[in-house]
């Protein structure tokens, strides 16, 4: 490791694995911690897995982006975090930390947007803090949530992953890390983005999530020895920081199979596409917040494409790849022009203050 923590270490690839591996895990360490999910399974009195609960902060630059703002952002990162790990969000925490000088109108408009996504999401605000900096210790603004939420499914996790097995990606690939980012460069403003389809995708997964177990789950009924957890779906994540390369690449780590991805069937819609091209980003390792990935059993495959296709969000999922054995570990695309290359976690800080 370096001796000063740099932006690399907060860019959700390889240098933040690094920052946990090496001094957080050791720190923690225990079992529910070990899991590294984007929520963490926790037993009642009865030693069931109950509840799910997940915490997130949230540092984007600029805090207002086309298709939404810092308010949007942190109900539905901590929302969808508790229904990756399938949970049903019932409660948010909310803590703010605030520079002197940041505008009453602009907090204002920020309270109300929470209230709405939390409103539409159907969960609650039930506690929370607020902390003001002195002018140029912050950044205007930065939020902090934390969401519990009950139980709906337990995934087997990357460890039930088997060869044969679909990857499905439920939107277009990249929107928010490309807009957040034409709009920190300038070279697209809040008045341009009325007019422009470049948009945040930012959004709350809880129907989506909701519509995919249930598909699962039927398919499950009908098999012989099907387990009572939900095994049709492998595992579910967002792909955030480091997109959907580095959430790939998190499945594989350290384990007996690959994914190899179609770089045709991934969805990238045209701006986002021209923007990453402006930009010189890979779409692949572009942030969304309003998208999921989902690894399923071939059985569960069709019923949840389409389950998740009548789903306002959903339109555009699409299969994007398979599990093989070709390469252990590793995420490969294949390419349009038929090669293939192998796809890694990202490195750096491609994307810094995103999410």
């Amino acid at each position: 490791m370096e001796d000063i923590i740099t932006l690399d270490y907060g860019s959700g690839g390889g240098k933040t694995a690094e920052l946990i591996d090496s001094i957080l895990l050791p720190a923690f360490k225990n079992p529910i911690l070990s899991q590294l999910g984007d929520g963490a399974l926790l037993k009642d009195r009865r030693g069931e897995n109950s509840f799910v609960f997940s915490t997130d902060s949230f540092v984007v630059s600029p805090w207002k982006f086309p298709g939404g703002n810092i308010g949007n952002l942190c109900v539905c990162g901590t929302v969808n975090d508790v229904c990756m790990a399938g949970g049903l969000p019932q409660y948010l925490s909310l803590s703010f930390i605030l520079e002197e000088g940041f505008s009453f109108r602009d907090f204002k408009m920020i309270v109300d947007t929470i209230a709405e996504e939390a409103r539409q999401a159907g969960v609650l605000i039930t506690t929370g803090d607020t902390k003001v900096v002195e002018a140029g210790k912050g950044d205007g603004i930065y939020i902090n949530t934390a969401g519990i939420g009950f139980l709906r499914a337990h995934f087997p996790g990357k460890s039930g992953i088997r060869k044969g097995d679909t990857v499905i990606l439920s939107g277009s690939a990249g929107c928010h890390g490309a807009a957040v980012m034409m709009a920190r460069s300038g070279l697209l403003s809040l008045q341009d983005a009325q007019t422009s389809s470049l948009r945040s995708d930012c959004q709350c997964l809880h129907l989506l999530t909701e519509a995919a177990i249930h598909a699962a789950e039927k398919t499950q009924t009908a098999l012989p020895n099907s387990s009572p957890a939900c095994s049709g779906i492998r595992i579910m994540r967002d792909p955030t920081r480091g997109g959907i390369a580095t959430a790939l690449n998190e499945f594989t780590e350290n384990m007996p199979f690959s994914i190899e991805i179609e770089e045709d069937a991934v969805p990238v819609d045209a701006p986002v596409e021209a923007a990453c091209d402006l930009l010189g980003l890979d779409p692949l390792y572009c942030a969304c917040e309003g998208r999921m990935l989902l690894v399923t059993a071939p059985e569960a495959c069709a019923p949840v494409l389409n389950a998740l296709k009548e789903v306002p969000g959903g339109e555009h999922a699409a299969v994007i790849g398979t599990v093989t054995e070709d390469m252990p570990g590793h995420v490969l695309l294949k390419t349009k022009i038929g090669g293939k290359r192998i796809l890694a976690k990202l490195s750096g800080q491609q994307l810094p203050r995103i999410c």
